[in-house]
């Protein structure tokens, strides 16, 4: 190998993440590490297995729409980021940019951002309960 050859390959080693070349799987992995959780913790909230969220990330399988709604919700990303890479997504910085102090108030909105999308399924469902339970009382 050249000297030439060597750089290129050690630049797009340490440079291994643009939004140029991102993948699904790729914008995934950096939402869920921005928001400090690991594959099984992200796994769990989803209730699915950490070998779903490790194939989704490898690109080897792609979730579900609701998954992704619900992927997008906890990160604290937009859907159309996780998609294609534009939008509100994870903006990619040198370690040791950001204050601690910062990076805990955007893990704690994110923390709330994903018990929000939670509560709001279960107000959805329990609305839908109340419905029909007035439907069955009128009728």
């Amino acid at each position: 190998m050249t000297t030439d050859t060597l750089e290129q390959t050690a630049e797009t080693a340490e440079n291994w993440y643009s939004n140029d070349a991102a993948t699904f799987g790729d914008r995934l992995a950096a939402a869920r590490e921005a928001a400090g959780l690991s594959q099984a913790e992200l796994a769990q909230r989803l209730g699915v297995k950490t070998r779903v969220v490790e194939h989704w990330e490898a690109d080897a399988k792609e979730p579900r729409a609701n998954r992704l709604q619900m992927l997008a919700g906890m990160l604290g990303v937009s859907l159309m980021w996780l998609l294609t890479g534009e939008g509100d997504g994870v903006e990619m910085t040198e370690e040791g940019d950001d204050s601690a102090e910062i990076k805990g108030v955007l893990a704690e909105i994110r923390e709330v951002r994903a018990a929000m999308t939670v509560m709001t399924g279960r107000l959805g469902r329990l609305e839908k309960k109340l419905r029909q339970g007035l439907d069955q009382s009128a009728a």
